[in-house]
């Protein structure tokens, strides 16, 4: 995908008086970023040694880390899409409909991980994580389906009914969520899923304090992160 789709998949689109579409496009950069971290989750937490108690602190804190990051996504969704899209395209409520419904699911398998995170944690058995690791397969069928009937069906009816600042308003929902000793590693994770020209695009828009705060430290933190969090998936 080229970084002129990334950023606005609606490519050429127009709203009805003939302004630009909003570029929506980092809707597909965090859903892909999901989609890669998701389907790896299972394996992480079957790879960790049953009994052994660090690596899967390692691996639940990464799990944990995850969820936070999935449920601060949906619910500024829920904050930012919904009722504007309802409002403004009544012919989309059918698709609105679905995906607050697909959000509850969601909602409800996460709220069912946390308490067996927690208890992996304390036991740190292979049973334990099992439990994990099924209840992360059930996660990313879900959230697969969900994310795709997104991109299809809500994706470019926002571009051409929100205006951009509108847009912008869910990834400012996120980062001021995301506590802030998190925000280099999801930084990180970001970028690790784009290539070159993605990852150059990408950060100028990010504020220059970040940047510098990235370079100085963040991509090194990251790499260390990234090779413990691996450790079990890669070969000896």
């Amino acid at each position: 995908m080229t970084t002129e789709a990334r950023r606005n998949p609606v490519g050429s689109e127009k709203r009805p008086d003939g302004t630009p579409a909003c570029e929506t496009g980092d809707l597909i950069i965090i859903h892909n970023l999901f989609r890669r971290l998701y389907a790896e989750a299972p394996q992480l937490v079957r790879a960790v040694p049953d009994g052994s108690a660090e690596r899967t602190r390692v691996v639940a804190d990464h799990v944990d880390d995850l969820s936070r990051a999935l449920h601060i996504h949906h619910t500024g969704e829920d904050e930012v899409l919904w009722d504007r899209l309802e409002q403004r395209a009544p012919a989309c409520a059918m698709h609105v409909g679905q995906m607050r419904e697909q959000h509850a699911r969601i909602a409800e398998l996460l709220d069912r991980l946390d308490g067996e995170v927690a208890a992996w944690r304390g036991g740190a058995t292979a049973a334990h994580g099992e439990r994990v690791a099924g209840t992360l397969d059930e996660i990313r069928g879900s959230l697969f389906s969900h994310l795709g009937q997104e991109e299809e069906d809500i994706a470019p009816v926002a571009a051409v009914t929100l205006t951009q600042a509108e847009w912008d308003l869910m990834g400012e929902h996120g980062m001021a969520r995301i506590p802030k000793d998190k925000l280099l590693m999801q930084l990180g994770a970001i970028l690790d899923g784009l290539d070159p020209e993605e990852r150059k695009h990408f950060l100028k828009n990010v504020p220059a304090p970040a940047r510098l705060l990235w370079a100085l430290l963040g991509r090194r933190r990251y790499a260390q992160a990234k090779r413990e969090l691996y450790a079990d998936l890669t070969p000896a």
